[in-house]
């Protein structure tokens, strides 16, 4: 229990930065108030109920390399609930091919970096003999660059690819399909920085760091009922619909929060909100440029679910190839779907030309897709189809976004930032959300003068 003497916190937002941010402090000691504007927890990544279905509104994964993430699921007691493949096995579906459907699949071998694709890639059918073996040579450059180098934030993906024989199919069938969904942006919308880190980290670093791991129950059981639970035991005081009018700074050198008919005095705040109400919120000073925030772009994820009469897919997850359909996901138990029927969520990213499309229209466009790629699905009734859309799902990865990423630190002392949109050197993924709640506890626990560990190193 923290004591009357403790400093006193007060993080702003209850997402996964947040969320981490405030544990770290309170593990550390301080009396910690969480507050959030929505009547849960968790953000951008949460559960809402449909009829008997518990839906997420969105398909989130992280790879085996999210050490970050994997922290959280663990502190809060569902690593058990979002397990990681044995070996990456990601199968790829492409129905363009003049030949007819093709299926491919890009999984690993037990073998060290770089071999541990090598066969993987060598019978990968969606691309020839020649783009394969450009491939294995663009990753070699790749694994040479740094992504903190600030002259990569400036360059395009698609540019640098280009540069390195990657054909369009190439950057279509291996790089956009992984990148779109780990980056939301196509290759020549990405910042090379951003792409580097990604697929060094995940593909080049360790055999196993792109290992992809999912939730097997609805996110909100992890990201709320399980996060309150660990808050609760922490100390944390969590307030939901509670929204921050204001943050200022009082006479004695303390920070006064301002919510709805209450003023929460703090020695130290953590602004754990988007990049828009960041710049609302913050006092004047705290960032020599704070308009650079708002210059700092969003994009948008779509998901599009589907309930059949009858069991159409048989692999818990592919990707597409030739279809407007990227990802497909099989929701089915950790919805709650109970008897006869299978539910389908298909994860679209970087949906910008399709976020404001009626629901009819998008039905027409995307159930006979899923008929070309999963025959079962012919014929089968739909039980339901319904969209969720995050129109600022994450922020844009364009070039030239890392200048524009401030750091934990602001210039008033006492107050931090934190968000996937932060300077993390990550792209927004929930890995980056929980780095950055690491960078603001341990900027704050510095300045406080309190002994901090960084949580990755002591796992280490």
């Amino acid at each position: 229990m923290n004591d009357a003497q403790s400093p006193r916190a007060v993080v702003i937002g209850g997402g996964l930065a947040g969320i981490t941010a405030a544990l770290e402090l309170a593990d550390a000691g301080l009396d910690v108030t969480l507050i959030e504007g929505r009547p849960r927890l968790g953000g951008l990544a949460f559960s809402f109920r449909r009829g008997d279905l518990t839906v997420d509104n969105g398909q989130h994964v992280y790879l085996r390399c999210c050490t970050a993430y994997s922290w959280f699921l663990d502190r809060v007691g569902g690593a058990e609930l979002a397990p990681v493949q044995d070996r990456l096995d990601a199968p790829v579906l492409d129905v363009a091919h003049p030949r007819g459907p093709r299926l491919g699949r890009l999984r690993r071998d037990a073998l060290p970096v770089p071999l541990h694709l090598a066969r993987s890639l060598a019978t990968y059918p969606h691309l020839s003999l020649a783009e394969r073996a450009l491939v294995g040579r663009a990753a070699l450059a790749l694994k040479k660059l740094d992504p903190a180098d600030p002259a990569l934030d400036g360059v395009d993906f698609a540019t640098w690819l280009g540069r390195h024989g990657q054909s369009g199919r190439t950057i279509e069938a291996l790089w956009d399909l992984v990148g779109v969904a780990t980056l939301n942006a196509t290759a020549p919308h990405a910042s090379l920085g951003l792409a580097a880190m990604v697929f060094k980290t995940g593909l080049l670093s360790e055999a196993g760091a792109a290992d992809i791991g999912w939730a097997r129950v609805p996110l909100g059981h992890l990201h709320d009922t399980l996060a309150r639970k660990a808050l609760d035991a922490a100390g944390v005081r969590v307030e939901t619909r509670t929204k921050a009018d204001s943050i200022s700074r009082a006479g004695d050198g303390r920070w006064r929060v301002q919510v709805s008919g209450e003023t929460l005095d703090a020695d130290t705040v953590v602004l754990a909100v988007p990049q828009k109400e960041t710049h609302d919120l913050l006092p004047d000073g705290a960032l020599d440029d704070p308009g650079r925030l708002l210059d700092i772009g969003t994009a948008p994820i779509l998901n599009v679910h589907v309930v059949y009469d009858r069991k159409v897919l048989k692999q818990p997850f592919f990707a597409a190839l030739g279809s407007p359909v990227q990802w497909v996901f099989d929701r089915t138990d950790s919805s709650g779907l109970t008897g006869r029927g299978q539910y389908l969520a298909l994860s679209q990213s970087d949906a910008g030309d399709e976020i404001e499309l009626p629901v009819a229209e998008l039905r027409a466009r995307y159930l006979p897709e899923l008929e070309k790629l999963l025959p079962a699905a012919r014929g089968a009734e739909i039980l339901d189809f319904f969209v969720t859309r995050e129109r600022t799902a994450t922020f844009a990865p364009t070039p030239g976004v890392g200048r524009l990423r401030p750091s934990a630190r602001t210039r008033a002392p006492g107050l931090y930032l934190a968000g996937a949109w932060t300077a993390t050197g990550w792209p927004a993924t929930m890995e980056g959300a929980v780095r950055s709640g690491f960078s603001a506890a341990g900027a704050a626990l510095a300045a406080l003068g309190r002994p901090h560990v960084h949580p990755l190193q002591e796992a280490a």
